[in-house]
């Protein structure tokens, strides 16, 4: 039997002895539904819904896990409102990341056992009690690391990792600038970069994020401000690396702040998501914001630039096992407690609309996480309608609880 240390509880316990016997007891898994939350399209947040449907059903190479906790992120937001390339077509279960476990291996699947407790990318469909994903996307958690840690560290410390080591060549006494320093990408690029000696971070952030934040940076600025001018003052040559999350206009004051040889990644465009639905005006706006890059100038100033998705590396290109090999190096300095991941808030499954509305407003620091074990905050009496990013209240069909506003839980 698998371990799960000292918090294994009795519900896995019997989950795994079940599992053991299953040739002497009929199974009934393939009949059983789940609790998932549903897209239903592409829109605001009346377009979630948390209800039942069928497992997934167990394909060859994978391993099926049952659900502990599952990240949540902006790019889930985006995928809500449609504003990513060529989404699956809804009703689909959002999410990309989840952590729990092992229910089932796939006949002649090796390096994973029943009871294993693992972490694992998901090509959607993680937001859901059980998921199915190939043993390439899988990873063994350390004994020490809870769930909550689990669903917070894959996405977001391989992306920095990767950013900083694979596509920037990050060294000692080079110089990062990173926006949303007070997210879960932010947080993970300022604890790698303390990895390193003598590396300087610039921080931009929001002002009321600072106070939190302000330890895990070298200097730390407000993103309402010419924080170009700022970082020329203290370092009059620029930085070696820019960590864009933004797009817009982020884009050409980045380029402007590189050094020669200095490396400037776009790895989001959160700055075309404004109101609670896609904007076609805010896309226009971000895009004519961003300065034509001329590869003449480029060449001119000695300065690169580079993209980088983690997912589209995972499932279009298929580098596995270049994946694989970060997630080692990460788990080793987590195990030497130089890295941990921050974790934002928790929220049930049921709360999942007021968690992505925290992201919508930008005021997390760290990682929003659905906890599939958390019982969610009673619903506020007398209230049968929901307030929309945009500030609108929306009316949801009676008799739905979901509609109904929540108080927050904060960690």
């Amino acid at each position: 039997m698998a371990k799960e240390g000292a918090h294994m509880t009795e519900e896995t316990e019997f989950m795994i002895n079940k599992n053991v016997c299953k040739e002497n007891v009929e199974s009934s898994s393939d009949a059983k539904e789940m609790r998932a939350v549903i897209l239903s399209g592409f829109g605001g947040l009346n377009k979630l819904r948390v209800t039942k449907k069928a497992m997934p059903e167990l394909q060859k190479g994978e391993v099926k896990i049952r659900v502990k906790a599952c990240g949540l992120n902006f790019l889930d937001l985006m995928v809500r409102q449609g504003t990513i390339d060529n989404p699956p077509k809804p009703p689909l279960v959002p999410g990309f990341e989840c952590c729990g476990i092992v229910e089932s291996v796939a006949e002649n699947t090796t390096g994973f056992e029943i009871g294993d407790r693992v972490m694992a990318f998901v090509n959607y469909s993680a937001w859901a009690e059980v998921v199915c994903t190939p043993v390439d996307f899988v990873y063994k958690m350390p004994d020490e690391m809870s769930f909550a840690e689990a669903a917070a560290f894959s996405l977001n410390f391989v992306t920095a990792y990767m950013m900083l080591f694979e596509v920037a060549n990050l060294r000692e006494g080079m110089s990062v600038l990173v926006h949303s320093a007070g997210g879960a990408v932010g947080q993970a690029v300022a604890q790698l970069c303390s990895t390193v000696p003598h590396v300087t971070v610039f921080g931009i952030a929001s002002t009321s994020k600072h106070a939190a934040i302000k330890d895990s940076m070298t200097h730390l600025f407000d993103k309402n401000v010419d924080y170009t001018q700022e970082i020329k003052k203290i370092s009059p040559e620029g930085v070696d690396i820019v960590l864009d999350s933004l797009c817009g206009e982020n884009t050409g004051k980045g380029l402007s702040l590189l050094r020669p040889l200095g490396t400037y990644i776009l790895y989001g465009a959160s700055n075309m998501v404004t109101g609670e639905t896609k904007s076609f005006f805010s896309f226009a706006k971000s895009w004519w914001q961003v300065e034509k890059v001329n590869p003449i100038k480029l060449y001119e100033e000695n300065k690169v630039m580079a993209g980088f998705s983690l997912l589209n590396l995972l499932f279009k290109n298929g580098k596995c096992s270049l994946v694989k090999s970060v997630m080692d190096k990460l788990l080793c300095l987590y195990k030497q407690k130089k890295i941990r991941p921050v974790v934002d808030s928790l929220w049930a499954l049921e709360e999942v609309k007021e968690a992505m509305q925290r992201i919508h407003d930008r005021v997390n620091i760290g990682k929003l996480i659905l906890d599939f074990e958390k019982t969610p905050i009673p619903l506020m009496a007398n209230d049968s309608t929901e307030t929309s990013e945009a500030g609108e209240e929306e009316e949801e069909p009676e008799g739905d609880n979901d509609s109904k506003e929540r108080m927050p839980f904060i960690h």
